[in-house]
């Protein structure tokens, strides 16, 4: 986030649409890990826990991903108010 603020000009704010890079980049890595947790967790469970894991599987994802956009949006808002 440091050269994104050295790359506005001297006393202009920082457009939000700067923000678009890291945001997509930890989306991807947030994405990949939720896959490999599928992998480990759901996939490789026993087919009696199977639902039990899907469950648990679902409600990380959700919380995971919530938590992500609650970050994402709160940065976006904070550089669009500065």
């Amino acid at each position: 986030m440091g050269w994104f603020s050295s790359r506005a000009a001297e006393g202009a704010a920082l457009s939000p649409v700067w923000l678009l890079i890291p945001a997509a980049a930890s989306l991807a890595v947030f994405i990949s890990f939720i896959g490999l947790m599928y992998l480990r967790w759901v996939v490789a469970a026993a087919a009696e826990r199977k639902p039990r894991h899907k469950i648990v599987f679902s409600l990380l994802v959700m919380t995971l991903l919530g938590v992500w956009a609650y970050g994402v949006a709160n940065t976006w808002i904070s550089v669009s108010n500065a």
